[in-house]
């Protein structure tokens, strides 16, 4: 068995929200034979996941599977293994790296949690 980093993808709807659109993507590890299997079996479990509620402002909030758009092959599992990297642009460099230190400090002083 191999292991792979998939990428599923949910659309989030609620009643009376905004024009924008969001989205959950959320990275799995999944075992496999191949890329196929990982590819299926991430798509099980987004279907599987699909859920529909009322918060508790009784509106009504969906979270509809997309899909899979993304199956990563992990080589090895050991500490510190690159899973996963995003390459972030923006004109607003000095912000974004403000933003980080932030969120680094929150971490380090249990305000946010670790998931």
């Amino acid at each position: 068995m191999n292991w792979y980093i998939t990428k599923v993808v949910f659309a989030i709807t609620a009643d009376n929200s905004s024009d924008k659109r969001q989205f959950d993507e959320q990275l799995r590890l999944v075992q496999g034979e191949s890329r196929e299997e990982a590819f299926m079996k991430a798509r099980m479990i987004g279907l599987g996941e699909e859920d529909c509620f009322y918060n508790d402002k009784m509106k009504q909030v969906k979270w509809e599977f997309i899909n899979v758009s993304e199956v990563l092959p992990l080589k090895t599992i050991e500490d510190g293994i690159e899973v996963y990297s995003r390459i972030h642009e923006t004109e607003e460099g000095k912000s974004y790296i403000n933003f980080v230190h932030q969120k680094a400090i929150a971490l380090r002083l249990n305000e946010l949690p670790l998931f």
